[in-house]
């Protein structure tokens, strides 16, 4: 299985509920895409003070490489995956992508 996390800085006027909006779009994903098994989101709540402005973040489980590979080419990943992008601090800045098997 391949744990693709992903950290985000969104932009300060980003409000929690456009913050809801492009998680559901990455959310709805699952089942529609073969081999995207769960995802979830949410904002980091570690006391270290580590996070480097990257404040808010999900996780999303797939069976193996070759479903992760089908997921980044999908169309409707690009989407959402765009919409998100419109909404970081920086743009590509504002990410940090991390994928493990395990």
């Amino acid at each position: 299985m391949i744990r693709h996390c992903v950290f985000v800085k969104f932009r300060s006027e980003i409000s929690a509920e456009e913050r809801a909006e492009i998680y559901a779009g990455l959310s709805a994903l699952v089942g529609q895409i073969d081999g995207l098994l769960s995802a979830n989101f949410g904002p980091n709540v570690s006391p270290e003070g580590l996070s480097h402005g990257f404040n808010d973040g999900f996780t999303m489980d797939l069976a193996d490489e070759a479903a992760r590979d089908r997921y980044l080419d999908d169309p409707r990943h690009k989407e959402a995956g765009g919409q998100l992008f419109a909404a970081l601090e920086g743009g590509r800045e504002g990410i940090i992508v991390f994928d493990m098997k395990i």
